[in-house]
């Protein structure tokens, strides 16, 4: 894992995130597990996106060629926080919970996609090989710091 690169860490992030998805699909109707799935899915995500903030982001911030898609990124995951505290304040599988998590997903899933498809490979071409193992070693170490803070605001 020495050569682990910052893109391949936000994407194994973006996996599981695509996964708990996918759960909490199928605990509809299952209340108690939607609820954990859905407090493990808001933990992870929110961690991530701190910690992808500090890593890559702040990198990306600092070169003009890279910054736009960095700024459009991180108004994305507010917008995502945003659905998150929306949820947090409706009725866990009622019709409105179930409407709003379906837009979240959408949007969500379509800001992983747009990073993979779209910034990730942008940022490549600007990164060198080292900076990119440097930036995979500062995500993995402020991840958990970013997992702590998240399960404390809980």
């Amino acid at each position: 894992m020495a050569d682990t690169t910052i893109f391949d860490r936000l994407k194994q992030d973006h996996d599981a995130h695509r996964q708990l998805l996918d759960k909490l699909i199928d605990a509809k109707g299952e209340p108690d597990r939607r609820e954990k799935l859905f407090e493990q899915f808001k933990v992870e995500v929110t961690a991530h996106a701190a910690a992808e903030e500090e890593s890559l982001y702040a990198t990306m911030l600092a070169r003009p060629d890279l910054r736009e898609d960095a700024q459009h990124s991180v108004s994305e995951h507010k917008e995502i926080d945003d659905y998150l505290e929306e949820l947090d304040g409706l009725k866990m599988d009622g019709d409105a919970w179930n409407r709003k998590f379906a837009e979240m997903k959408k949007r969500y899933l379509h800001h992983i996609d747009e990073e993979e498809e779209e910034m990730f490979p942008a940022a490549a071409k600007e990164l060198t090989a080292d900076e990119e193992k440097k930036l995979a070693a500062l995500f993995a170490k402020r991840k958990p710091a970013e997992l702590e803070r998240a399960e404390a605001a809980k």
